[in-house]
């Protein structure tokens, strides 16, 4: 019996440093979308950190800002969405299909 315990004790140690190993990689990895027909785009990356927004002078109108902040709410929205189901993903991987709330 207490071998048995301890292997699970090793796994879960694998695990945890693997699961601390996909983290920190979670800065390198990033995600673009676009919105508007690419009129705004906005690049995030594994820790739901905005990296950068790019916005095409037509997007710009006066008359209409509130356009202007939907098309950056949707991309940027977009972006984290593709992000996050990525490192869902990798996550999968490292924790076999367990979902483990607020690892990502």
């Amino acid at each position: 019996m207490a071998k048995g315990l301890a292997n699970i004790m090793k796994q879960a140690q694998m695990m945890q440093q693997k699961m601390a190993r996909l983290q920190e990689e979670a800065a390198a990895r990033t995600a673009e979308a676009a919105a508007g027909g690419g009129a705004v785009t906005a690049v995030v990356n594994g820790k739901n950190q905005l990296l950068s927004l790019t916005i095409k002078k037509e997007a710009v109108d006066p008359e209409d800002v509130e356009m202007l902040q939907d098309l950056v709410v949707a991309a940027v929205n977009e972006a984290l969405g593709k992000v996050q189901a990525e490192m869902s993903q990798e996550m999968g991987k490292v924790t076999g299909g367990l979902n483990i709330p607020g690892l990502f």
